[in-house]
């Protein structure tokens, strides 16, 4: 049996993905390029969009000449008409989104002293005012072709009462009630919302700017499985909720963390 400390974790395996067309922010680097590679390995058409042109780019590359159906286009999305223009464009190559995770965010640091009202807005814009905006980009094509999962990406950070970054915490909490609202407004139609919330997740980026030892020993006495959170457990989760095999799921929180909220 395979475990945390393993090469990796297990993929389960979903036929009714193969051929979906599915649309992931925040898609070249960390968690978002996991599940970039994790639906496309399903035979997803996979569409995703991230600032990071060259990674995201570079993965595109990669999982094309691999064989599979991969779209990347560099965006920023907080700026709205752009953004659903591009996933509106995924959607004419493609087919219409039936899967959406709206994952792309940004944990900076910061003090309440030193926010701004300007920074403020650019943080609410890359937090969860794009996932709303996405939502409301997709819901017709969802709703045309009898169903789909949205799936938002929360954090156990603000569960946690973490220091540091308290607009981040903040949108991180209101995209609980994003999806229990989007959850009871969309349902009727088949389209099935949750929220996916990712413990401390071993990123290059969490590891290259936050992981030292008092970290490490942190996560050992917090979480109760031993062993890390890797991109690939968020990926498995999100492969999960976007497959028929969620089929009754909707206005959940899917937390996977090791066990430590």
């Amino acid at each position: 049996m395979k475990t945390a400390e393993s090469d990796g974790p297990l993929t389960a395996s979903y036929p009714d993905l193969k051929g979906r067309s599915v649309f992931i922010s925040g898609g070249a680097t960390g968690i978002g390029a996991a599940i970039v590679e994790a639906y496309a390995k399903q035979g997803a058409k996979t569409a995703f969009v991230d600032l990071d042109e060259k990674a995201g780019s570079e993965l595109a590359a990669r999982l094309t000449k691999e064989g599979y159906q991969v779209r990347f286009e560099a965006c920023d999305i907080t700026k709205i008409k752009d953004y659903q223009t591009k996933i509106r464009a995924a959607a004419d190559a493609f087919g219409p989104i039936s899967v959406l995770l709206n994952n792309a965010a940004n944990d900076v640091r910061h003090s309440l002293e030193s926010l701004t009202e300007k920074r403020f807005d650019e943080l609410v814009g890359v937090n969860i005012k794009h996932a709303m905006f996405a939502a409301q980009t997709v819901a017709p094509m969802m709703r045309e072709t009898g169903g789909g999962s949205i799936i938002n990406f929360g954090s156990v950070g603000w569960m946690m009462a973490t220091a540091g970054y308290p607009t981040y915490g903040t949108c991180k909490a209101a995209t609980h009630g994003l999806t229990r609202s989007l959850a009871r407004d969309l349902g009727g139609f088949g389209i099935r919302v949750n929220t996916l919330v990712p413990g401390w997740v071993m990123t290059e980026k969490q590891v290259r700017l936050w992981v030292d030892d008092a970290a490490e020993e942190k996560i050992k006495q917090s979480q109760c499985l031993a062993g890390k959170v890797l991109p690939e457990h968020i990926a498995n989760m999100a492969l999960f909720l976007g497959a028929d095999a969620a089929a009754m799921c909707s206005a959940q929180n899917f937390i996977v963390d090791g066990g430590w909220v």
